[in-house]
């Protein structure tokens, strides 16, 4: 008893001195007189102190602990980070309390499904047309008084001037809207929190633009309005994402008939140029392995390279070889050729990186068939190695990536407006239609997007199916990553430029304005500098670029960023975590703002370039090129915080609130900048062949002819992982065979034993032959199951926990850049990094269970 109530002497040995020992045991004594450190709660905190106090875990104890103790404790009662969670730190202490806010969401849950189904009734194509039936007959009139009626409620909603405390009470009921409905299932809750959002965004675009310019100084109207002309940019970009993605369509397979002899003849092509043979191969050896009518599918490999030993591996294999005398247009040029070479009434196209499944025609053929003016049908990119943000933050498969936001979302919502548009690869084509089109479009670098825009234009069809019928190869470096989004943006900059979707005939409104939100998102280069720079305008320039007082810019500033956030988190969360957006428009914003201002000036500026695949990261490095202009920022950033110091200690009392509000903005900027720093710290990957984690049923047979049934854990072109029931302590070189079967066949790898840990094997094949290479990417890679963990759920997004950990991670860019710096460099500043870790480990964190490693 004595020992629970003063463990001066526990504390002892744990390395604390008598000093810190004696303040702890003082603290443990306070905290068993006022807390009921007896109760089962507190007692499995204790038990789990090291994951709930991350702060404290693994050290000697510390005079600041209590303090931290403190600050985690109320941040951990506070917050709740846990979606499922079978403790609950608030119910095992204080009771099973709900909420007034989940005591509604209870109670609207009913009334939300029978919303949600009403509304998917009426996108029903025979409701629709019964709808629209009645409308004509004579409603229209009432549906037209409705609509203006709540047209005329939401103008008056965000033009209606309010003082600081209206203002105050319409932020809260809106926001307690908020609150209450993000919790209720369906996609009604959905479109009332776009309302919110848009209803909210629009007050606080309306109050920019009538109160907080300042027509009186030159300087201040002119940074004040560069601002402006920003923000309005990404209300614009806000606003169009809200009508794409409002009515994800989730399209299903169409089946495809019993008599094989309807099913089209079908040309796969697998276009190269500078790629190696070893990323080209594993490609065409899933497409032989393509589940459709040997007399009804060609595959050919178009190698723009005109490499022999390409042209004797298609030999080999037995697949078609083109190439041609020029590279005039790159991978359009490439294809068009082809083009004139087949006769397939349909056309898949892969990149060469990009491996299929076995039931990728059969899964998207079939709308071919049903609907005689669909043109294409695309599938997702997956790619089954990480990206450079992923690799160099460790968040691979554990947060989703850059991509996985429009391939998961973005592309369909547009299925829903027959918006869905080539991306070059993953995809089914009718050829009959690209012929109508004059082939793949050569007018800018994004032949693919600009392509199905003319399709759409002629009145052809397109489709969408979300299921991953194939996965490649990211790019390994941060330069080759942003290479390929400057071509992307450059791309779709000149396709606005030369044939903007605005205008023009044969679309509908809903197509115009996905295609118009495609292009414009690429031109956020210039608008993410002018965030990151403009309240150094305040401090540095004391220019008053927004003309109000800090509490109206609390008011309306916060409400817009927080209903944006929270309907991001609803809809996007799945896809995309809150607020990392913008560090991934910070790692491009620099690029991309160049080339895509060149291009709407003179749209024939710029080529195509050739995305590197394949390559190797030999050590730990930091690619100060790319890294050169978020370095820039962040000292511009930090001159300004300077600045901000010296303006509130020497400046008018008045203004010390807004010099606080700006300084905040700077210090959010530069822990943005931060997550771009730490993006340009290069990992090291050294793996030529990329690992697949996937469980299958596998056997490993030994030389003496004995089998032990197992299951596979990981896979790769160069060997598996193969986990038994018990270890078998075999030997390093211990000659083994793995066991594999597809359909009702097994098939037989020869490899050598390379580690063994425990009851997983780790194999290392031998040299196999090419049918043996077949049979194995056939087995694995080309599975029709392969992918389908891209749809796994994730858990619930929850936006703060989102900020805090793209803060952390601005933090850790910083830590990271520290150690590529020169020695002399790392020594002057010590001092100061000593500091900022000490005030660092009072900040509250997560559970160690929900952290990014």
């Amino acid at each position: 008893m004595k020992a629970n109530l003063f463990p001066y002497a526990a504390l002892r040995q744990r390395g604390a001195s008598r000093f810190t020992a004696l303040w702890l045991a003082c603290c443990h004594c306070l905290a068993w007189l006022v807390l009921r450190l007896e109760q089962p709660g507190w007692q499995q905190v204790r038990a789990s102190r090291d994951v709930w106090f991350p702060q404290v875990a693994g050290r000697r104890p510390l005079p600041g602990d209590p303090l931290r103790y403190l600050i985690q404790g109320c941040w951990l009662l506070l917050v709740r980070p846990w979606p499922e969670r079978s403790f609950s730190l608030t119910r095992n202490l204080f009771g099973k309390g709900q909420g007034v806010g989940r005591w509604l969401a209870a109670r609207l849950a009913p009334l939300s499904r029978a919303w949600t189904r009403r509304i998917e009734s009426v996108m029903e194509p025979e409701r629709k047309a019964a709808w629209q039936r009645r409308i004509s007959r004579g409603s229209t009139g009432i549906y037209a008084v409705l609509a203006v009626c709540a047209l005329l409620l939401a103008a008056l909603s965000v033009t209606q001037p309010f003082g600081p405390l209206a203002q105050l009470a319409f932020v809260i009921l809106l926001w307690a809207m908020a609150m209450v409905v993000r919790k209720l299932p369906g996609r009604f809750p959905t479109l009332l929190l776009i309302v919110l959002s848009v209803l909210v965004s629009c007050r606080y675009l309306w109050w920019r633009y009538t109160s907080t310019l300042n027509w009186n100084d030159s300087l201040d109207l002119v940074l004040g309005m560069t601002l402006l002309i920003a923000e309005t940019y990404s209300w614009l970009i806000l606003i169009l994402g809200y009508v794409q993605t409002c009515w994800p369509l989730r399209r299903q397979p169409t089946p495809l008939p019993e008599d094989t002899s309807l099913w089209p003849t079908v040309d796969l092509m697998i276009p190269t140029y500078n790629e190696p043979l070893s990323v080209v191969r594993t490609t065409v050896y899933a497409a032989l392995g393509v589940d459709w009518p040997a007399d009804k599918l060609n595959i050919y490999v178009l190698d723009d390279g005109r490499r022999e030993a390409f042209r004797e591996f298609a030999a080999e294999v037995g697949v078609g070889y083109i190439t041609r005398t020029d590279n005039r247009h790159a991978k359009a040029g490439n294809l068009n050729h082809a083009f004139t070479l087949t006769d397939g009434e349909l056309i898949a196209i892969f990149d060469c990186d990009h491996i299929p499944a076995r039931t990728f025609l059969q899964l998207t053929v079939g709308g071919f068939l049903q609907d005689p003016k669909l043109a294409l049908v695309q599938t997702p990119h997956h790619f089954l190695s990480p990206d450079p943000v992923e690799r160099n933050l460790g968040v691979f498969r554990r947060s989703p990536n850059e991509g996985e936001l429009f391939y998961g979302l973005v592309q369909d919502g547009n299925d829903m407006w027959n918006a869905a548009f080539f991306c070059g690869s993953c995809a089914v084509l009718r050829r009959t239609a690209l012929e109508e089109v004059g082939g793949v479009a050569v007018e800018t670098v994004t032949e693919d997007a600009h392509t199905a825009l003319r399709m759409h234009r002629l009145g052809w069809n397109s489709a969408y199916m979300r299921i991953p019928q194939a996965a490649g190869l990211a790019t390994e470096s941060l330069s080759a990553h942003v290479g390929q989004r400057i071509r992307w943006a450059r791309g779709m900059a000149q396709i606005f430029r030369i044939d903007n979707p605005l205008m023009g005939r044969g679309l509908t409104l809903f197509q115009r304005l996905c295609y118009a939100n495609a292009m414009l998102h690429f031109l956020a280069g210039l608008p993410r500098l002018v965030f990151l720079l403009a309240p150094l305008a305040f401090l540095v320039l004391h220019a008053y670029i927004i003309y109000a007082p800090a509490a109206l810019l609390v008011l309306y500033i916060l409400p817009h960023m927080i209903h944006s956030s929270l309907t991001a988190a609803r809809m996007q969360g799945k896809y995309r975590k809150t607020f990392w957006g913008e560090v991934y428009e910070t790692v491009l914003a620099w690029y991309i703002a160049r080339p895509t201002t060149v291009a709407l000036i003179d749209p024939s500026k710029g080529s195509f370039n050739v995305t590197a695949k394949g390559g190797l990261m030999e050590e730990e490095q930091f690619d100060w090129r790319i890294a050169r202009p978020y370095l820039a920022l962040a000292l511009l950033n930090i001159l300004g915080l300077g600045f901000a110091v010296w303006r509130f200690m020497t400046g008018p009392v008045d203004q010390q609130g807004t010099v606080i509000v700006t300084s905040l903005w700077v210090f959010y900027n530069l822990l943005i900048i931060g997550a771009a720093v730490a993006i340009a710290a290069e990992a090291r990957q050294v793996r030529q062949s990329h690992r697949v984690r996937f469980k299958l049923p596998a056997s490993l047979k030994l030389a003496s002819g004995h089998y032990y049934r197992g299951t596979l854990q990981d896979y790769s072109e160069g060997g598996v992982a193969v986990e038994l029931p018990e270890a078998l302590s075999l030997a390093e070189g211990t000659e083994v065979s793995v066991v594999l079967g597809r359909g009702e066949q097994d098939y037989s790898f020869p490899g050598v034993v390379a580690r063994e840990d425990g009851s997983v094997i780790g194999i290392r094949f031998n040299e196999m032959s090419h049918q043996q290479m077949i049979d194995f990417v056939q087995c694995t890679f080309a599975r029709a199951d392969a992918w389908l963990d891209w749809l796994e759920q994730q858990e619930e997004e929850r936006p703060l926990q989102s900020l805090v950990e793209v803060l952390r991670v601005g933090f850790r860019g910083y830590l990271c850049l520290y150690r590529f710096l020169p020695l002399w460099v790392r020594e002057l500043f010590a001092p100061v990094l000593r500091l900022l870790r000490w005030v660092a480990s009072y900040l509250p964190r997560w559970p160690k269970t929900q952290r990014f490693s």
